[in-house]
């Protein structure tokens, strides 16, 4: 790409071609689509995973959090948004992603291999009654698939979002599948997703007397 090139990228002037409106609109509508028939179709799983976490939190257990890639950081954000707030003014809730320690990650992957970068860490820090919530777009990555069996042997309440893969059903009390094989829009989904379990978890457990 040369100096015109970039100049004709950055020229607000041009028209949008048919092509970049294609791309734009085939990318709304599939995810528009996707989301309607994903929350149409988990409406009960999705009630379920947020008692699950409020009803664990409420008894004094804590939520771990674990992905790879765009995973680790939806991971991160949705322990942010229980640790902190989301949409109500309330305590601060237990949660973890097993995502953000370099030198834990980076001393399990070099000495036991990094499918056991999550596993290792929910027999340190996973305690019975506390839940895991596993995030994988296909379904099948070999790291939470082992965090999840880790924490079914520690007694460990175990959630999962997958895409349309079945890999993680086995290990998972509650799976939540997104139908799709595009891997940025099943995360789109996995985040949306994620929100709603913190807001119905906050419902449960702060805006509702006895839920």
């Amino acid at each position: 790409m040369d100096a015109r090139d970039t100049h004709r990228i950055r020229n607000e002037g041009c028209p949008m071609s048919e092509k970049v409106r294609h791309i734009i609109t085939r990318h709304a509508e599939e995810g528009l689509r996707l989301r309607e028939i994903f929350f149409a179709a988990q409406e009960k799983n999705l009630e379920a995973c947020a008692r699950c976490i409020a009803q664990a939190m409420g008894t004094g257990h804590k939520l771990l959090i674990c992905g790879n890639g765009g995973s680790a950081a939806d991971a991160q954000h949705l322990a942010g948004e229980f640790v902190n707030r989301f949409l109500l003014d309330r305590p601060p809730l237990p949660a973890l992603a097993l995502t953000t320690d370099s030198s834990v990650l980076t001393a399990i992957g070099n000495d036991f291999g990094f499918e056991q970068v999550f596993a290792k860490q929910v027999h340190a820090l996973g305690l019975p009654g506390d839940v895991l919530l596993a995030i994988s777009t296909s379904g099948k990555s070999p790291n939470v698939l082992a965090a999840l069996r880790a924490a079914r042997e520690k007694g460990m309440h175990t959630i999962s979002l997958s895409g349309a893969g079945h890999g993680m059903d086995a290990f998972s009390d509650i799976v939540l599948h997104v139908p799709h094989d595009s891997t940025p829009l099943v995360q789109e989904i996995h985040i949306s997703a994620g929100h709603l379990i913190c807001e119905l978890a906050e419902y449960f457990m702060f805006a509702v007397p006895g839920e």
